[in-house]
This record gives structure tokens, sequence and C-alpha cells, in this order.
């Protein structure tokens, strides 16, 4: 979900840009172990491009197209930039033997040519992609609230570490996370757009988890935001009748003055959740897919788990105002020339 170029008036940055990649490298160290102790996770290597055609990448709404290369010593072997490793983290568990309530973290990078830029969305994408087995039993949205809030305290004690280090920095995440269905939210602002419910929400909670997103809102008929059928379970019913074992982690941006979304996460698909969401989006040829094929064959754990991005941590922490100010990417001309104006220094 793209938006406009955001430049607030008489910004200036908090931290200059050594200062700044000093704190970068506090933040990344600080943050991963506290969730790595949280979520007990194990840190394991991950690949940076997976064979295409085997269904292991993730196709986030289905229309991003991901960047492939062929293989000249493999056969003229296609393989593609991941777009997430919310399939392969699976796969990964299954060949660790992982035992419920642990897990695994890794750092993903990617290369999305398809996003729309502005002030959170690049071209390069960096995120601590987490996944961790769980029970039957634990398909639950009471263990689904945990886990995040869990996520949420290793969010705030490195907020607190960070002001710690840097004194000029204010912290400003709420205590505690709310947590809200999108069906709810669609009910209560029906004239209201997705993003705008959103800003509205975290406007005044502080701090969101946004569940149950991509199924279609019962209002409008579309889903809040979009999902691929096969990893987040989002069709499952949870509890008053909500559906969705999934969504976001949203917290109000104090200096863009609109909701920043860190993460998306959830319970993934089972059997049945698997078969039915493919059907509602008529994919169902998908199941003849290495990682599908798998999945239905009771080869692959039960698991939840979900990404975080790295550079829109940092960005939120340090208090920027784009996150070319965290990363060095490609903006166009005219976005460097009009942040370069407004005192927002791109890498």
């Amino acid at each position: 979900m793209s938006l406009p170029l955001l430049l607030p008036e008489g910004y200036r940055p908090l931290l200059d840009e050594l200062s700044t990649e000093v704190a970068i490298r506090s933040i990344k160290e600080n943050f991963q172990n506290n969730l790595a102790f949280e979520l007990h996770l194990q840190r394991v290597t991950a690949p940076l491009f997976v064979p295409s055609g085997t269904g292991v990448n993730d196709d986030l709404n289905g229309v991003e197209r991901p960047v492939s290369f062929i293989i000249r010593d493999d056969e003229g072997r296609r393989a593609e930039i991941v777009h997430s490793l919310a399939k392969w983290k699976r796969l990964k568990l299954a060949s660790l033997k992982m035992e419920p309530g642990r897990g695994i973290y890794t750092d993903m990078n990617a290369i999305r040519p398809d996003e729309e830029l502005d002030n959170v969305h690049s071209l390069y994408v960096d995120q601590w992609d987490w996944e961790k087995v769980i029970t039957r039993e634990g398909r639950t949205l009471e263990a689904l609230q945990e886990t995040v809030r869990r996520i949420y305290y290793a969010l705030r004690r490195t907020e607190d570490f960070l002001c710690r280090q840097n004194p000029v920095l204010r912290p400003f995440l709420p205590e505690e996370i709310a947590f809200h269905f999108s069906e709810d939210l669609e009910a209560e602002m029906p004239d209201l757009t997705p993003r705008q419910r959103e800003d509205a929400l975290c406007r005044k909670e502080g701090a969101v988890f946004l569940m149950g997103i991509g199924g279609n809102l019962p209002l409008s008929g579309v889903p809040h935001d979009g999902r691929a059928p096969d990893y987040d379970d989002w069709t499952t019913e949870s509890t008053g009748g909500h559906h969705g074992l999934n969504g976001d982690i949203l917290v109000w941006n104090p200096v863009l003055g609109r909701s920043f979304e860190l993460s998306s996460m959830g319970i993934r698909v089972d059997k049945e959740a698997l078969v039915r969401q493919l059907a509602l989006r008529g994919e169902e040829k998908r199941l003849s897919l290495p990682f599908h094929k798998r999945l239905m064959e009771g080869r692959l754990p039960l698991t939840m788990g979900g990404g975080i991005g790295q550079s829109r941590l940092c960005m939120l922490l340090l208090q920027k105002a784009h996150i070319g100010e965290i990363q060095s990417s490609i903006w166009p001309e005219k976005m460097v020339s009009a942040c370069r104006a407004h005192g927002i220094p791109l890498l």
C-alpha cells in the first residue's frame, strides 16, 4: 500500500549519519537477541534465491514479479530471488526436526522491483524472518496473541536500550499493544479506506495487532489487505464469529503522523485451510507443487511465523522520516531532490 511522499515540516535527523550507522547496529543486535530469547528461536542461514516452479517462494499478493535468472552450470535451470521465506522456513523446520515450542529466525534479503516507492517502501527488503513449531492444540487465537505480546515486549526493550544509549531520542511506544479485528474495524469505519482505518486506530491506541487479514470483509466484500493463500491462515474461525489466525503489528509513527506496519505474522495453514484458501482464490493447481504436496501429505510441521522489517524498525526507533536514511537503495531522482530540499538525507 504505497502513499504519496511525506515531507514532515521542519524535519531534521536527531542523529548524524555516523551515529545513525552505530545505532542501526545496536538495534539489530539487541532486538534479534531479545526476539530469539522471547520466542525460543535459533538463528539459521537462509537462501537469497530458490528454484523457480517449486511453490517455495512467497508470491505476496500474487501479482509481484520475482527477480529471476538462469543458472548456466545447471542446464539452464531458473532461480528467483525470494520475496520472503514464509514457506522455506517451514521446510527448514521439518529438516531440523524442531520440537513444538522452538523455532528459527534468519536474515531475509529480497528485491521487489514492482514495489511502489515512498517513505517506507523500497526496492530492497530486509527483515527478520522467524518460524516456530506448534502443536495442533496451539493453533489458537490466544497462542497467537501471546506471541504478539512477547514480540512487542522485545520491541520495547530494544527501544529502552536505544534511548539509554542516545539520550537525544525519547521513547514513545505505549506499554501495551491492543488487539482488534479487521472485520470490526470495517464495521466501525465503513466509509474509510483500510489505510485510513489503520491511521485512526493507531492514533488512538499507539500500538495494535490487527487480526484477520486476507479474507473478504463482510461489508465491502474485499480483503483489508492482500495475503497469499498458502501460508497464513486467514479463514479459520477464531472467536465471536471472526475469521483469521493472522495479523499485522502496527504502531503510530509520530514523525510521519500515520500508522506504521512493523510485522506481518500468523499461524500457518494446515491441510484444511490450504485447500479452502486455494479454492477461494481459484488456485487449486498449486496443490501439485512440491511444497504443497508435502503439506497435504502431513510431512511438514504445524507452525506459526512472520517477518519483522529490519530497516523499518530502525527507521521507527531512530525517528527517521524515510527508510532511505537507514538503507542504501535506488530512488527516483524527484524523490531524492524533494527529500534533500526538506532536510531528509538519503544514503
